[in-house]
């Protein structure tokens, strides 16, 4: 029997024991007055003799994280979801009997505590505990105390011991929910409605990318996991939304790395009678706006490199990039043969009836994205890659649309939306011939609703989506993306 096969058993043995004796392990009719939060918060402050005059009782219940037995007394730390607490047990306080039984409680066990506060000759906020009732017996040990979860693999299979044994890693989600809180007033505030559209699609668009497949019983039909909910939005920008956002999840059927979790969440909004330009400036506000509420500050440090969110951001054309910080050959990058075969002879793998365009694009990221440490607005996508934006009015070969990148990476991406229902059906179709070609990244058939959506008319309007996952490792200082996805994907254990 192993050590853990024997603690388990052990304490299953306490299980039985508790119940002859006729306690409940699993009680569950106890309601704390407060949380630690709570008590650290308003009588944190308070000096020895103050609390002595309270004469106020406290019920409070957590988990047992440490145990420390002086023959007559025990000193223990409880911690409930909001922080850590000590509690004071004497024997001449419980009486014989309930000492007893609370020396047979284990680290991981759940307890309710009611008591008075004191100070002990450290100065330690402290429960005098008068009244116990265990609430949860737990079977498993938890982690040592200093050895801890640390295997990365084993905290992200078992979040729940990594959130118990790692509080910043708690605050790491504390703050993600505070960020997208934050995202929400910021949008509502300025006049965009929140909506929910459909997870399940009969025809996956809106990005490209390999969709996960799934199967509706009732209607013998085929449906996708959305790739992304910019199709459904545009419908309703069409309807008379005129501001409308969404905050959920994506899914694409894509590896998984530091930066790509196959299930990830989104913020796409689109605003009526809007540019893309319109957008850089909305985008700047809201990151701005997000680092000063979350750090206080506008410069802040990601892993050892300082970013600096200093209106205004740079602007940088693609073409530009791949010379200035690619430091590719001008001459090269404007010879539509020569950077073909450039990006060939760099292993860059071109899918059917792509040429200079993916060249670009592909080569800016082998060459370019990692360098932009700062926020940086990328424009002049070719329109071969951005087959759902509008074609710029002077140079109809790129569109209208912004990538920004910030630590080297992507943070978001958005443009001019194409309402020309002819334009968007050429675009599309050219979709379909390198879904035929092999490309299954691409849609496998037309989207006719959102076409004769488009047909009603869409007013001019501008798009945007954001990473949060990538946002918030910006915010928390995260190095990975499974480090703010409370459940990432991971492979199955051998």
């Amino acid at each position: 029997m192993s050590l853990t096969d024997n603690i388990q058993a052990q304490r299953r043995e306490k299980i039985q024991e508790f119940r002859r004796a006729g306690f409940d392990p699993f009680y569950n009719r106890f309601v704390p007055s407060h949380s630690v939060a709570q008590v650290l918060a308003e009588f944190g402050p308070l000096a020895g003799p103050e609390l002595e005059k309270l004469g106020a009782t406290f019920r409070l219940a957590g988990r047992l994280m440490l145990v420390r037995k002086f023959g007559k007394a025990i000193f223990c730390h409880f911690q409930d979801g909001t922080g850590r607490l000590q509690a004071y047990v004497q024997r001449e306080v419980l009486g014989d009997e309930a000492f007893t039984w609370f020396k047979k409680l284990d680290i991981g066990d759940i307890v309710g505590f009611e008591g008075t506060l004191f100070r002990t000759r450290t100065e330690e906020l402290t429960l005098a505990v008068r009244r116990f009732q265990v609430l949860t017996k737990s079977l498993r040990p938890l982690p040592e105390k200093y050895h801890g979860l640390t295997d990365v693999e084993a905290r992200y299979r078992q979040r729940y011991l990594d959130l118990l044994m790692n509080p910043q890693v708690g605050q790491v989600f504390r703050t993600r929910t505070a960020i997208i809180r934050l995202i929400r007033r910021f949008l509502d505030e300025r006049g965009f409605l929140e909506v929910e559209t459909p997870m399940m699609q009969p025809i996956p668009g809106g990005a490209t990318a390999k969709p996960f497949v799934t199967h509706h019983q009732a209607l013998d039909m085929k449906l996708y996991l959305r790739i992304a909910p910019e199709l459904y939005l545009k419908r309703l920008v069409v309807g008379g939304f005129d501001r409308v956002y969404e905050i959920n999840r994506n899914f694409r059927n894509e590896g998984l790395s530091s930066l790509h979790n196959p299930e990830f969440t989104m913020l796409e909004f689109y605003q009526a009678y809007a540019t893309y330009e319109n957008l850089m400036v909305l985008t700047e506000e809201l990151f701005c706006f997000l680092a000063q509420e979350i750090l206080g500050t506008l410069t802040f440090t990601y892993q050892g490199r300082t970013i600096d969110f200093s209106r205004p951001w740079r602007r940088l054309d693609l073409r530009e990039s791949l010379t200035e910080i690619g430091g590719l050959p001008r001459e090269v990058v404007a010879d539509r043969d020569k950077l073909v075969e450039l990006a060939l002879q760099e292993g860059v793998q071109l899918r059917p009836g792509e040429g200079y365009g993916r060249a670009l694009t592909k080569l800016f990221d082998l060459h370019v994205e990692a360098r932009l440490l700062q926020p940086t607005f990328v424009l002049g996508y070719p329109t071969e890659t951005s087959p759902l934006s509008r074609k710029n009015d002077e140079n109809p070969e790129v569109v209208d649309r912004f990538e920004l990148f910030i630590a080297g990476r992507e943070m978001a991406n958005a443009f001019s939306e194409l309402n020309d229902p002819d334009d968007q059906r050429q675009r599309f179709e050219a979709q379909l011939a390198a879904h035929a070609a092999g490309d299954d990244e691409m849609p496998h058939a037309l989207d006719e609703d959102f076409l004769m959506a488009l047909e009603y008319g869409m007013p001019p309007a501008a798009g945007e989506g954001i990473g949060i996952d990538r946002l918030v490792m910006l915010l928390t200082d995260s190095p990975s993306i499974r480090d703010v996805i409370l459940f990432p994907l991971l492979r199955p254990e051998k």
